[in-house]
């Protein structure tokens, strides 16, 4: 856990408080917990002081009272204090703040000393049978962020995804395709290759509703129907020429596929977001089998009177699940056993792995781990599974197979729309060239959407507002980006007029504005630390307003350029040069750029 500067001068001092004062050690230095005081009472930081009564051997009131004149009287930077009904807080003096202040600026704030650990983040795991979608984009930006909040907090990060390449599904957009698609090409049609695949899915399962119509017309029973429609038996004998490795239908599918990853490729770089690694289902199927077998050899599973091996989880909670068919094929959890064991095996010096995947697979990820701790592996402690919440539209849910999804290009591409869109109506930019408005416009509309669907707790479901996101005065990513594009230009006005002599004079009391605004600074990489352990960018994303947001009201209240006094101005100017800073890394956290003018 990350300690800052604060906690390492108080914690210990707090610790000796109690010695001297009641003879008592405190057995568990982690209960002493700094707490930013309630804004209704003044203060600093707070400590509740009632777990320590037994030490103290007195009242709350007194236990606090006591143990805040000694703080005063022997720690330089508590400058006063009050209690109120046995929460001691404390009023921290202002060369600390400045000091901290003077440390934002030398440094960043944001970045860890290496931990030496190393974790693995798999995300977006798309199926190639049709384009991302707005789920996708959820899913990336999430998977996109932890990594870099990851890495911001010490640790060497891998960032992975599974292409689910294989399996039915994808022979249905290969046999659609095949069957009418008349040589059709990305070229051809000029549609990207994920498109043009998705396009041929949903026309699958237009020709698979018709011939199950007519089947039932013709006396069938639905279940008996939607079994036997011709269509869907083709594409199941696609898939076992398939698996039998027919050369035509590989070529296909290889050819197809292709298509689709240019596609992928395209919609990554405009997300913003890169994978070191990729694993395909197309390989990666075939493994967990031996795996399965020698945990059955060894008495972790278990074989049934009909040949299927089983893993019985009723201990934990969960329910006997079959991992291997009668016939000996694997099932969807094989594979992924058998995934994970390849990662390790990959990636010796692995202590964590993240799998960003939505509430609809819990209880898979649940048994997956249950099984891989029965099987012995140490590091299946390390697992963890990021679930979040499905994201709506006024519209309702989406379909892929119906084509009623959101489209992942067509969003981020109204989103950039809906940023020139109010751009060009404040007209503020007129001395932009073309080019110039083009890239901040994409960055405004992309940092929209990002800001949106992660300032959401991500365990939460969420309802997407496209309007709502792009406001440049509301909780989005453009106000955040409007206010570090206001502070640059605020700094090259001061640096253009001489109005900035760089001073660094920490003697000047502080006015409580500017102390606000320190003390959000200063709680920065403890908000770090904290989206980090719990892998929630959302922690961040709402820091980052609130610090803008302080700023702001800071500027509209107190003069920074107009200030007569030259150190006052300094200081006010090295404040907003800190806000700039630690703002644009707690944007690239999210994977949000920020402009220096707008």
């Amino acid at each position: 856990m990350h300690q800052d500067r604060l906690q390492a001068r108080l914690v210990p001092a707090i610790v000796e408080a109690f010695g001297s004062l009641f003879g008592s050690e405190v057995p568990v230095v982690e209960q002493i917990v700094l707490q930013p005081t309630r804004p209704e009472f003044e203060g600093d930081v707070t400590i509740n002081v009632f777990p320590f009564l037994k030490l103290s051997g007195q009242g709350p009131e007194r236990t606090a009272e006591a143990v805040g004149a000694h703080l005063q009287a022997h720690v330089d930077i508590v400058e006063r204090f009050n209690v109120v009904k046995g929460f001691l807080n404390l009023v921290i003096a202002d060369a600390y703040w400045n000091g901290f202040l003077g440390e934002a600026l030398e440094h960043d704030i944001l970045a860890f000393p290496a931990t030496g650990r190393e974790v693995m983040v798999e995300y977006s795991s798309p199926n190639t049978n049709k384009p991302l979608h707005l789920g996708h984009l959820r899913n990336n930006f999430l998977g996109h962020s932890v990594g870099r909040i990851l890495q911001a907090a010490g640790n060497k990060v891998v960032r992975v995804q599974v292409i689910n390449d294989r399996g039915i599904h994808i022979c249905k957009s290969m046999l659609a395709w095949r069957k009418f698609g008349s040589g059709e090409t990305p070229e051809s049609s000029g549609l990207k290759g994920d498109k043009l695949v998705g396009k041929y899915y949903v026309q699958f399962d237009q020709a698979y509703k018709r011939e199950v119509e007519e089947l039932m017309a013709k006396g069938r029973a639905q279940d008996a129907a939607e079994k036997e429609a011709p269509i869907l038996l083709e594409a199941q004998e696609m898939l076992r020429k398939w698996e039998e490795g027919d050369l035509e239908v590989r070529a296909l599918w290889e050819k197809m596929n292709g298509w689709v990853y240019d596609g992928f490729s395209a919609t990554y770089t405009r997300m913003g977001v890169e994978f070191d690694k990729l694993y395909y289902e197309s390989e990666t199927y075939v493994l967990g089998k031996q795996d399965v077998l020698e945990g059955l050899d060894k008495g972790t599973f278990y074989r049934k009177e009909d040949g299927s091996v089983w893993v019985d989880n009723t201990a934990e909670g969960l329910d006997e699940k079959v991992l291997l068919r009668r016939d000996g094929t694997s099932v969807y959890m094989t594979q992924d056993i058998g995934t994970a064991i390849q990662r390790f095996k990959d990636h010796p010096g692995l202590s964590r792995m993240i799998y960003v995947v939505g509430n609809e697979q819990d209880y898979h990820f649940k048994t997956l781990f249950a099984i891989l701790k029965k099987m012995g592996f140490p590091w299946a402690d390390g697992l963890y599974h990021l679930s979040y919440g499905m994201v709506d539209l006024p519209s309702g849910r989406m379909k892929s197979r119906e084509g009623t999804v959101v489209d992942a290009d067509d969003l981020m591409e109204e989103m950039v729309r809906e940023a020139r869109a109010t751009g060009e109506q404040l007209g503020k930019l007129d001395d932009f060239a073309a080019e110039e408005k083009a890239t901040l416009f994409e960055m405004i509309g992309l940092a929209a959407l990002k800001y949106f669907l992660l300032k959401v707790d991500p365990k939460k479901r969420m309802l997407f507002d496209p309007v709502a996101s792009i406001d440049l005065q509301g909780h989005t990513g453009p106000f955040i980006q409007y206010t570090h594009a206001r502070i640059r230009s605020l700094l090259n006005k001061a640096e253009g007029r001489g109005a900035w002599s760089h001073s660094k004079d920490g003697t000047l009391p502080l006015l409580p504005e500017e102390r606000e605004i320190i003390k959000l600074l200063h709680r920065s990489p403890a908000v770090l630390d904290d989206a980090a352990r719990h892998y929630d960018p959302s922690r961040l994303a709402n820091h980052a307003y609130e610090v803008v947001k302080a700023y702001n009201s800071f500027y509209q209240s107190v003069p920074v350029l107009k200030e007569e006094d030259p150190a006052r101005r300094d200081r006010r100017l090295r404040i907003s040069e800190a806000v700039a800073n630690t703002t644009r890394k707690v944007m690239w956290c999210l994977g949000i750029a920020v402009p220096d003018r707008m």
